[in-house]
């Protein structure tokens, strides 16, 4: 399906700053991209960063002032709008000639877009027309959205100077969400990891998250959904409010970067068929409810049909890959993220890690439990973050010291909620397991287990720092880096045309690597995890964790049928794709049907 927007794919978020100065980036060339705003502290900091590139005065908003979460947020989108609007007026300005940015818009766009013929048109004609065509040109140039990002989970309540409890609309995600929503952008925000009824609720009250007097819509949910039940459930939430969602993007449960929500093993392919045959099914149920909500509410209603979107994203590596999900399950456009570190005109990884990443091996990406919220995360071995998590545990002096308390969340030993990297959690979980843990061999199991999980804060904030030679926060220069696992088949750095040009397939920048079809890669990570879950809970299985290994078991299986009768649907232009990819299909369903515990009788 094509999509209004210049490009057919779009940047992701990707931990809380490597994508958070993106839009500055990207934007003049048309390209959206998602910026996570629930770190008020980075986002001041960049604040400064990109006045000072910009050379505007920059206002501190400190911590004292009243609502200063939101309103930091709030200055810093409107900060990147300005920007980008002068970014495009001026190259609307640009002469068409080598090198220019009004150029590299039009050369990156897809070949098949009626703008780029346009483009090619006005190369081949004469002088007379030649003039006319650059007005037509320049008139249509359009910036990318500057999207931004809210993990649901992460919304702790927080206190006062003097410890006192802050109201609920105070809390770490309401104050983001306020922030986007009193700021002058005109984009999407995107909700994932799960529906929070408070944060959902609060969207009511602010009036650009519904239509106006010319049904326009000025401020869209896009909600991250793993299946489409999910979308269901969450749709029909917001729906009833009132609240239209223009967008669900499907993920990948596991061959993603940052957390991965792997819940019972189910395949992407039939994921996104099931969108696709319930596509005009979820629509209208959504677009009844809402418009029943709008009248109810005596809100302006919808004078056209709203357009309800659905994108992808996940592990996708070559052009290929990306036409046939496009083409073949309707998608309005697809997410390209852990590429992208390796852009640095795009996205802020700092030198060391840069370095680290191009000459990563393929084991170097792994599937950890670093995260404090308890959900499997995607993690690099080699990362100076992985370096200093050690030397604390050698020093005997595990865990972090903890600041921006964003992951707070853990009741078990105060009152007030504690993250499960900090020190004084770690200290405290340590010396209880010593208490009641006789055995050595078990007892340092599980203590590797508490001292796994890693500042995530701090981390993911660093590099974005470190690059813009800003000052570090709490003087604290260890970087965490969370790529999908996708990112082993990219072995170098990468101008943003290089990358865009290897999306729409006019050139190869994929490593020497064999690199298995998405599909595929995706199955072997999902078994490769339920293998190891099994593994290691080998000797103390219950019952229900039993029954749902076997589900996880069945779901693959069911895919792996899915897939088998896709495949020869998938045009290639290796004319050994079709086979390869069954024998691989064999071999993976015969594996599943060995597995522990669960062979197949």
């Amino acid at each position: 399906m094509k999509t209004t927007s210049p490009h057919s794919f779009h940047i992701p978020v990707m931990g809380l700053a490597y994508t958070i100065d993106t839009p500055v980036k990207v934007a003049k060339y048309g390209i959206t991209s998602v910026i996570s705003i629930i770190e008020d502290y980075l986002v001041e900091q960049m604040r400064e960063v990109l006045c000072k590139n910009e050379q505007i005065e920059y206002v501190n908003i400190p911590i004292t002032e009243r609502d200063y979460r939101a309103k930091r947020i709030t200055a810093y989108l409107d900060l990147i709008q300005e920007i980008i609007d002068k970014q495009i007026e001026e190259i609307k300005n640009e002469e068409f000639s080598t090198g220019k940015n009004i150029t590299q818009y039009f050369e990156m766009l897809p070949d098949d877009s009626t703008t780029k013929a346009l483009y090619n048109k006005m190369l081949a004609c004469n002088s007379n027309e030649k003039s006319e065509l650059e007005k037509k040109l320049r008139k249509s140039i359009t910036a990318g959205k500057i999207d931004v990002n809210i993990m649901t989970k992460l919304d702790k309540t927080n206190y006062d100077t003097d410890g006192n409890e802050l109201p609920t609309q105070f809390s770490d995600a309401l104050s983001a969400l306020r922030g986007y929503a009193t700021s002058k952008i005109k984009s999407s925000i995107i909700f994932s990891a799960g529906l929070n009824p408070r944060l959902f609720s609060y969207c009511e009250t602010f009036e650009d998250f519904y239509p106006n007097l010319h049904g326009v819509i000025n401020k869209k949910i896009i909600l991250k959904v793993s299946d489409y039940r999910s979308a269901l459930i969450q749709g029909k939430y917001l729906a009833k409010k009132g609240l239209w969602i223009s967008e669900f993007r499907i993920e990948s449960g596991i061959n993603c970067g940052g957390h991965a929500f792997i819940s019972n093993g189910i395949p992407l392919g039939p994921i996104l068929e099931d969108f696709k045959n319930k596509r005009a099914e979820l629509y209208n149920e959504l677009y009844i409810e809402c418009s029943n909500a709008l009248k109810q509410f005596g809100r302006n209603p919808f004078i056209n049909k709203p357009e309800l979107k659905i994108t992808a994203q996940g592990g996708i590596g070559t052009s290929e890959e990306n036409a046939f999900l496009i083409d073949y399950y309707n998608l309005h456009s697809t997410g390209w993220g852990s590429p992208f570190l390796l852009v640095p005109e795009a996205t802020n990884v700092d030198d060391d890690t840069l370095s680290k990443l191009k000459n990563a091996k393929k084991e170097d990406y792994y599937l950890s439990h670093s995260s404090p919220l308890g959900v499997p995360f995607s993690n690099f071995r080699n990362s100076s973050s992985e370096v200093q998590r050690k030397a604390r545990i050698n020093k005997n002096r595990p865990g972090s010291p903890c600041y921006k308390k964003f992951l707070s969340m853990d009741t078990e030993f105060t009152d007030k909620p504690i993250c499960t990297a900090s020190r004084e959690y770690q200290n405290l979980k340590i010396q209880q397991l010593k208490n009641n843990i006789p055995n050595q061999n078990l007892l340092a199991y599980e203590i590797e287990k508490v001292t796994e999980k890693d500042c995530l804060c701090e981390g993911l904030g660093a590099s974005a720092l470190l690059k813009n030679k800003a000052k570090l926060s709490h003087k604290l220069s260890a970087v965490t880096i969370c790529p999908g696992p996708n990112l082993a088949y990219f072995s170098n750095t990468f101008t943003l045309k290089q990358m865009v040009d290897h999306i729409y397939g006019r050139i190869n920048i994929l490593n020497n690597l064999n690199r298995p079809n998405i599909f595929i890669n995706e199955l072997q990570l999902y078994f490769d995890y339920l293998k190891k879950e099994i593994e290691d809970q080998y000797n103390v299985i219950t019952n229900k964790k039993l029954t749902y290994f076997q589900t996880f078991k069945d779901n693959l299986i069911k895919g792996i049928d899915y897939y088998e009768e896709l495949i020869p649907k998938i045009k290639q232009s290796n004319a050994n794709f079709n086979d390869t990819i069954m024998k691989q299909l064999e071999e993976l369903k015969n594996s599943l049907n060995l597995l522990p515990l669960l062979q197949t009788t």
